[in-house]
This record gives structure tokens, sequence and C-alpha cells, in this order.
């Protein structure tokens, strides 16, 4: 989701429907450390500066702490992606509204504005 932000890919009315439900969005260190880890395996391409170009979006960061580290730990296993978990962690702890492409962190004790991206392609940000 914070790629489709970024590059402008969001869908229109995911992009309205988080505007409209806070002032403040979050990008979790989490977020960061997964593109991070798909750009080193030749899955992903993200720009050098993408720290800067978060920063000039206007995101805040959010970053992992030890209750987070906990708060996933002790979720149900009904999701294994453990960079999803996290989110839906920090989610839960900090009681914000998560926003994912993916519905099936919804089976969690959270609140998810589930988001599109406007037009489909391969996972690039240049």
């Amino acid at each position: 989701m914070l790629l489709w932000a970024l590059e402008g890919s969001l869908d229109s009315e995911s992009s309205e429907l988080i505007g409209e439900r806070s002032e403040v969005v979050y990008v979790s260190a989490a977020s960061i450390w997964e593109i991070e880890i798909k750009q080193a395996q030749g899955r992903l391409t993200v720009p050098a500066d993408l720290l800067s170009l978060i920063e000039r979006t206007g995101f805040d960061e959010l970053a992992v702490t030890f209750e987070h580290a906990v708060e996933a730990a002790r979720l149900p296993l009904l999701h294994r992606d453990p960079f999803d978990r996290m989110l839906v962690a920090q989610a839960r702890a900090e009681r914000l509204v998560l926003a994912s492409a993916d519905a099936s962190v919804a089976r969690y004790d959270v609140e998810v504005v589930t988001v599109g991206r406007a037009q489909p392609g391969p996972e690039t940000l240049s």
C-alpha cells in the first residue's frame, strides 16, 4: 500500500477513505524492512531516497516497540506473514486503523481498511 501511495497508483477511493479516516498516516518500520528485503532479493525496485520520499509525503514513522513485538508473537496464527502480523500487532497496540490490500488481515481483531491499486502492474517505484 505504501508504494502504491508513493507512486500515485493507490485508487482514488482508497486515498479518499484514508484521508477521511485520519489526519495522521503512519508508516511502520516493519514495512520499510520488508521493502528493503524484497529489493535486496531483486523482487522490488525502489529509489535510493525512499526514506526522504516518505518524509516528503507527510507520513509519520511508527517504530516497532517491545510491546508490538510481544503482541505480534501472541497473535493466533491466522496469517503467516511476519510483516503483516507486525502491522496487525501495531494497529492493535496503538488503536490504529490498518490500511492493507491483504483482506486476510481482517481475520484478526483489528479495524482494517482494504485498499486497492488503480493501475495494476509490477511493484516498482522509480
